[in-house]
C-alpha cells in the first residue's frame, strides 16, 4: 500500500499545481452564487406579482385569495446542480485524461514504471488522488451553496436542509469519480494521447447531452413551458389516464433517459433538494424509497468505472504506441 499512497501523494501535488482546478472552483463558485441570486430574484418577482393581484382582489371586495408563493431554499440550487451535472462531468473527463497524459507528455512514465510498483498501485494512486481532489471541490462548492442560499438567497436553512445538502454532495462526488475514472481507463487504452481525450469527450457528449435531450424531446409534457398537462388544466389523475394509452412509448422514452448516468444523478439531486415538486417537503424515507434504484445504479456505475480504470491502466497499455 505504500507505493499506492506514494503515487497518490505525488498526484495530489501535481493536481494542486494545475491551474485548471482553480479555474474550475472559481467558475463553479461564481455560477452557484449567480444562479441562487437569479432564483431568489425570480421568487421575489412572483411575490410582488402576487401582492399586486391580492391588492386588486381586495379593491374589488373579493374574498377568494389564492395561496402565496413559497420559497423553498434548496430549490435555489437548481442552477448549481445543473452546472455540476454538465460542466463538472466535462472537467472530470479532462482531469482524468490529464493524470495519464501528463506522464506520457513529460516523458516521466518510463521513470515511474522502473519503480517496483504493484499491479494496481499506479492506477489506484491516481484514482485515490482524483477522489480526494473531488472531495475537496465538492465540499467547497457545498459550503458555497449553503452560504449563497443563506445570504444572497435570503432563505434560512434548517437542519434537515443541511442533511439534504450533505446527501447531494455525496451523490455529486460519486458522479464525478465515475467520469474521472472512466477517462483514466480510456486514456490508458489509447495508443495516441489525443485519441484518449477525443473518445472521452464523445462519451461525455452522448451520455450527458444527446441521450437526455432525446428523452426530454420525446416527453410531450416538456413541449410547453410549465408542462403541457398543466397548461391544459388537466388534473394529475386524468394525466395518468391519458399516458396509460401511451405506456409503450413512455417506456421507450424513459429507457433512453435512464440509460444515461447523468439522468440518475439529476433525478437523485432534484428529489433530495425538492426541485422535483412531488418530493418537495417529503421525508427522506419517502424519497429514498423512490430513489433507491437510481442510487444503486449510480454507485454500481462508479464502481464499474473504477474497476475499468484499474484493469486498463497496465504497464503494457501505458507503453503502447501507434505502430
Amino acid at each position: 500500500m505504500t507505493d499506492l499512497f506514494a503515487v497518490a501523494y505525488k498526484e495530489v501535488l501535481d493536481l494542486r499545481r494545475d491551474p485548471l482546478l482553480g479555474v474550475l472552483l472559481g467558475f463553479l463558485t461564481v455560477s452557484i452564487v449567480i444562479s441562487v441570486l437569479i432564483g431568489s430574484a425570480d421568487f421575489h418577482g412572483q411575490l410582488d406579482a402576487y401582492r399586486q393581484y391580492v391588492s386588486q382582489l381586495s379593491s374589488s371586495n373579493s374574498t377568494a385569495v389564492p395561496a402565496a408563493p413559497q420559497l423553498f431554499p434548496l430549490q435555489l440550487l437548481r442552477g448549481g446542480i445543473e452546472y455540476v451535472e454538465i460542466l463538472g462531468a466535462l472537467l472530470a473527463v479532462v482531469l482524468g485524461y490529464g493524470t495519464v497524459a501528463k506522464e506520457k507528455h513529460r516523458g516521466t512514465l518510463d521513470l515511474i514504471l522502473t519503480r517496483p510498483l504493484r499491479r494496481f498501485s499506479l492506477a489506484g494512486g491516481k484514482l485515490v488522488a482524483l477522489s480526494f481532489v473531488w472531495f475537496v471541490i465538492v465540499a467547497a462548492i457545498s459550503l458555497v451553496s449553503v452560504l449563497a442560499v443563506a445570504t444572497v438567497g435570503g432563505a434560512a436553512l434548517s437542519g434537515h436542509d443541511l442533511v439534504r445538502v450533505l446527501i447531494l454532495a455525496v451523490v455529486a462526488w460519486v458522479y464525478l469519480i465515475f467520469w474521472s475514472a472512466l477517462s483514466v481507463g480510456i486514456t490508458a487504452l489509447s495508443r495516441q494521447l489525443s485519441a484518449g481525450l477525443i473518445v472521452g469527450l464523445v462519451v461525455w457528449l452522448v451520455v450527458v447531452l444527446i441521450m437526455p435531450q432525446i428523452g426530454d424531446t420525446m416527453d410531450p409534457d416538456n413541449q410547453v413551458p410549465g408542462g403541457l398537462f398543466a397548461s391544459l388544466q388537466i388534473k394529475k389523475a386524468d394525466e395518468l389516464t391519458v399516458m396509460a394509452h401511451f405506456s409503450g412509448f413512455d417506456t421507450i422514452r424513459n429507457g433512453i433517459e435512464v440509460s444515461s448516468i447523468e439522468k440518475h444523478f439529476e433525478r437523485l439531486s432534484f428529489a433530495f433538494t425538492g426541485i422535483k415538486q412531488q418530493y418537495n417537503q417529503q421525508s427522506l424515507r419517502y424519497i429514498w424509497a423512490d430513489m433507491f434504484p437510481y442510487a444503486i445504479t449510480l454507485m454500481a456505475a462508479s464502481v464499474a468505472s473504477v474497476i475499468f480504470a484499474l484493469l486498463a491502466t497496465t504497464r503494457r497499455t501505458l507503453r503502447r504506441k501507434l505502430p
